[in-house]
């Protein structure tokens, strides 16, 4: 599974209706789509589509064709995102009509289209499951744990200061065994 970490926009151009893709991460959906719909009073669609994991690790997974002909638009913006495994990503298609009518297989054509050129152009990140430890050490070794959490690219989410110090790691697995590997006699792990 593929994953972005910043917004992407293609233009296409079909008969006269410019189809402008947006790829998102879906965390900022809802903001991106009333700042589209402020940006773009003049278009005739906002088509969307979306997946992402929720807390019980499932994909969850919603299109809307926003006034075109049903199953010609959101639907298959949806199975672009997921034919290229694509998770914790939205896409918001603003379509401009050119005056000449595409018929449902030429909208669902320039819908896909324009989801797979934006797709195609973006940079995608290998998404992989992250899990969260904390772990408790001397202030002395503050500045060691520091260096390993930025070699292993680990996301510190919390400090605490106290006899002790104490971080609250986030990262995928593989890393954060590494991390703890690396600083065996460093660190504990506090359960």
């Amino acid at each position: 599974m593929y994953f972005i970490k910043k917004e992407f926009v293609k233009t296409l151009e079909v008969k006269q209706s410019k189809f402008i893709a947006h790829l998102i991460p879906y965390d900022i959906y809802e903001s991106t789509l009333k700042k589209l719909q402020k940006e773009h009073p003049k278009a005739r669609h906002f088509v969307t589509a979306y997946r992402y994991l929720n807390e019980y690790n499932q994909v969850v997974e919603h299109s809307s064709d926003d006034g075109e002909p049903s199953g010609t638009s959101g639907k298959p913006s949806l199975m672009v995102l997921q034919g290229k495994e694509l998770i914790n990503i939205a896409v918001i298609v603003v379509r401009y009509f050119g005056g000449t009518k595409l018929g449902t297989g030429g909208l669902v054509r320039a819908y896909s289209d324009a989801v797979n050129l934006v797709v195609e152009n973006a940079e995608l990140l290998e998404y992989k499951k992250e899990t969260s430890v904390i772990v408790v050490f001397d202030y002395s070794d503050v500045r060691l744990v520091d260096y390993e959490c930025e070699k292993y690219d680990i996301n510190l989410e919390e400090k605490l200061f106290d006899a002790k110090v104490e971080y609250k790691l986030q990262a995928p697995k593989e890393s954060i065994d590494k991390f703890l590997l690396s600083l065996k006699r460093v660190v504990q792990v506090r359960q």
